[in-house]
């Protein structure tokens, strides 16, 4: 079903033997695959083409957008035969939005192509010849699942505000009023906040970097003109010039910067199990005109809005929080129930987007690990202790690190809250906590960000040798990679992958990998791949 002699993304490389391709040319192209950003995969004259919007199966006609010295990118022009696995998408947007993908893909088609794509990396990045990948688990419900959206704020040609996901390949704001993907108890929100921003005049937050601003948007400083007459009877230098005596009027328009509050996001967080809302506004000064007066009105106009606060972010960067948070109405935090422990989540720190997903890879650790209640545990990358705290009760002791200090301060209020007593959680870089830790681990969990494990994270597990390492992934090219140094330079096996679609719709793929102590010499790996 999937060919084995195709890249899985745009920087592989390939032989350069094809013929001329340029920008702008019009062809024809048979999709045979799908990559690990989601795009449609194919050949022309021997060059892959990587095209948005198709599927395995799809014979299309494509513009070619880019050509690089070994593929090329095209976009859709029309479908000539459709695939058996295109569907029609739920969303009106799912062709401009960034958000999604895959919405044109039936969803069991969806786990094929993402089970597949871990397979292949663990057999191209990771040299394993015969991969121990379990048949992908499925979600439950494939819309309607995320707890937590994330919208930039922008102003359209007509001035008014809007909130969405960026176009794809842009920094363009996709309006939206409600999202197919999100939680459905947050689209209400959404639309109307959005509408009251516009009818309170808020300023909304524009980059002046160039092509950052969108296309008509008015600019968000005043333009003050300004006329003045000069003497042509006087040089530069002040020097009379008795022979001109001629006055000319000069006009200069001055940019004075807009140094009212502006609006960068909007932030929805809801708790899956209890219905609990948490509003978050990213603004450039908090000193807003009636946000409190406005934020009390939203939560007597939501029963479930719980707490509304504002982010301070007033610096040039793409970064979406700043450091400072303030709660102006109701409370901070909402309450959730994961693995059967009570959970306060806050706007700015990390939670699995899919609630049920995430459960039902900590009941797989959980079954998986066979804990005895002995083990000493090093949750690493923890976040707000998201599995660190449910996997508590099965171990000894527990170590959770984690970079990010706002998230280590709510894990040691959540582990609080549950009466948690045997965990300590450490605020720092893994790279440079774990190699210094004067313990010895049973079991080590990492999670960390899709550029996966620094280099000294998996030396420090070379040296520290626990009988087990947990391995939580939301890239497989990443995962294969460090995979591979571990069972090589640790003398570990692998012993399952199991991926989990914690994104539908989506190209993202979630992945747990098992390995334990080797009991015979590693399989020769192959050459490292440049991720």
């Amino acid at each position: 079903m999937f060919p084995e002699n195709l890249p899985t993304d745009s920087s592989s490389e390939l032989p350069v033997n094809s013929p001329s391709m340029k920008q702008g040319d019009v062809v024809e192209i048979q999709i045979v695959d799908v990559s690990e950003s989601g795009e449609g995969v194919g050949r022309v004259n021997d060059r892959v083409v990587f095209v948005p919007d198709t599927v395995t199966g799809d014979r299309i006609a494509a513009r070619i957008t880019h050509v690089k010295r070994q593929y090329a990118h095209g976009k859709l022009l029309e479908v000539l035969e459709a695939s058996p696995h295109r569907v029609r998408p739920s969303c009106i947007v799912a062709d401009k939005c960034g958000g999604c993908q895959l919405q044109h893909i039936d969803y069991d088609y969806q786990l094929a192509a993402k089970e597949n794509q871990v397979l292949q990396a663990l057999k191209r990045i990771g040299g394993f010849a015969e991969p121990p990948v379990a048949p992908i688990v499925g979600a439950r419900g494939n819309f309607a699942y995320r707890n937590k959206v994330t919208y930039p704020l922008g102003v359209s040609d007509s001035g008014t505000v809007k909130a969405g996901y960026y176009r794809k390949g842009t920094h363009q704001i996709v309006n939206l009023n409600q999202c197919p993907v999100q939680d459905e108890r947050l689209n209400p929100l959404l639309a109307e906040i959005k509408q009251d921003i516009q009818d309170r005049g808020w300023q909304i937050y524009q980059p002046e970097s160039k092509g950052a601003r969108e296309p008509g948007a008015r600019r968000t400083g005043v333009q003050i003109v300004v006329t003045q007459e000069r003497d042509l009877g006087v040089s530069d230098r002040g020097i009379p010039k008795p022979k001109l005596r001629n006055r000319q009027t000069v006009t200069e328009v001055i940019d004075i910067p807009d140094d009212r509050p502006k609006f960068r996001h909007l932030l929805l967080r809801i708790g899956r199990r209890t219905g609990e809302i948490l509003l978050t506004l990213v603004v450039t000064d908090l000193n807003i005109p009636d946000i409190e007066g406005q934020a009390q009105r939203w939560m007597q106009r939501y029963p479930k809005l719980v707490g509304v606060c504002l982010n301070l972010n007033d610096r040039p960067t793409n970064n979406i929080f700043g450091t400072e948070t303030r709660c102006i109405a109701g409370r901070e935090y909402i309450c959730e129930t994961f693995g059967n422990l009570q959970f306060q989540l806050k706007g700015d720190t990390f939670f699995q987007i899919y609630t049920e997903q995430a459960e039902a890879v900590l009941d797989l650790i959980v079954d998986r690990a066979g804990f005895k209640g002995t083990e000493t545990l090093i949750d690493a990358y923890c976040g707000i202790g998201t599995f660190t705290l449910p996997l508590s009760k099965r171990v000894k002791r527990v170590m959770g690190i984690e970079v990010h200090s706002a998230s280590v301060i709510q894990a040691r209020a959540n582990a609080r809250l549950n009466g948690i007593n045997n965990v300590e959680f450490r605020t720092g870089e893994v790279e440079e906590l774990l190699p210094e830790l004067d313990m010895q681990a049973d079991i080590v969990l990492l999670d960390p960000p899709r550029t996966g494990c620094d280099r000294a994270v998996l030396d420090a597990l070379t040296d520290m040798q626990p009988a087990q390492i947990i391995y939580i992934s939301c890239k497989p090219s990443t995962l294969a990679r460090d995979l591979q140094i571990l069972c090589e330079q640790g003398n570990y096996q692998l012993d399952l992958v199991q991926p989990a679609d914690f994104f539908p719709q989506t190209a993202h793929v979630e992945c747990v990998a098992f390995l334990s102590k080797s009991q015979v010499t590693a399989p020769a790996p192959a050459e490292l791949a440049s991720i």
